[in-house]
């Protein structure tokens, strides 16, 4: 089984002229759009067997205002594919209301947030509902950790240092780490290493191929392999070049001598299943 953990999901109207501008920055290919609607998300898909949707609300910071209704209506369209995680923005008043509404009404399975978008740190007292309404309703917690493009992001937010007196406090909250939280992937893995309940994931860092395999050799080396999942972050990366990137990841040390990741783990990252370890009653359906 192959699953996508870290899947965006978008409309063209969810963009603002802020996203285009930024973007100029950071793709010379000139593709700001990056089309990421259901059909065009499934289409993306064929080669996972399931993938986990949120559809970012990132206005001020990064111009992208999703939608959860968006993110339903994807998985009504193709259940046997897609499951849904609501996004969460304690910067908005009614927080927990649409929580409440995306995961009770519209039924989704779990939450999505990322402070370095949010400009909300971690331990700010405005999260603590969302932890607490996570934890009671069995609700894993996706969290943005690492860099960002955004201009208008802290960057101290990104660091998953910041993760673990969170799940000190909410030891049966299950928190994911987006993105290995690079380039501080050492925060990361310690944290995943130390605290049982939190995992990470290799979304859209693969094209970083020096940085990808010093993490994987730290993921090694601390003996987290079994709590590293699959992802990719479409539409800026695509599934094909991203099970690549993870098959190949020894290529850039060529044949020097220095220490290789072990088909063990790049097939233990390629086939993990999150629907065994995020939800304390395992699968969610």
């Amino acid at each position: 089984m192959i699953v996508d953990c870290h899947v965006n999901l978008w409309n063209d109207e969810h963009f603002t002229p802020l996203y285009a501008e930024q973007m100029r920055r950071v793709r010379s290919d000139g593709d700001y759009g990056l089309k990421a609607d259901a059909e065009t998300v499934y289409q993306a898909m064929a080669e996972v067997d399931k993938a986990i949707l949120f559809s970012p609300r990132y206005r001020k910071s990064a111009g992208v205002a999703g939608d959860d209704g968006a993110v339903a209506d994807a998985v009504s369209r193709y259940p046997d594919k897609f499951v849904g995680f609501a996004f969460v923005d304690p910067m908005e008043a009614d927080c927990l209301q649409r929580l409440t509404h995306s995961i009770e009404h519209l039924g989704l399975k779990g939450v999505k947030t990322g402070p370095i978008y949010t400009g909300v740190p971690l331990a700010d007292p405005r999260m603590t509902p969302i932890y607490e309404y996570c934890q009671a309703n069995d609700l894993p917690l996706t969290l943005h950790m690492g860099t960002t493009f955004a201009e208008d992001a802290p960057l101290d937010l990104g660091r998953a240092i910041h993760v673990d007196p969170v799940a000190a406090r909410f030891p049966d909250l299950k928190i994911i780490c987006a993105h290995m939280g690079h380039p501080w992937f050492e925060d990361c893995i310690a944290v995943v290493r130390k605290r049982p309940h939190v995992y990470c994931e290799i979304a859209a860092i693969f094209y970083r191929p020096w940085q990808f395999w010093n993490i994987l050799i730290s993921a090694q080396e601390y003996a987290i392999t079994d709590k590293i999942f699959f992802g990719t972050d479409f539409p800026f990366s695509q599934v094909g070049e991203s099970l690549a990137g993870l098959a190949n990841v020894n290529h850039v040390i060529g044949d020097s001598g220095l220490p290789r990741v072990s088909e063990e783990t790049i097939q233990r990252i390629k086939h993990a299943n999150p629907f065994e370890h995020w939800w304390h009653d395992g699968n969610p359906f």
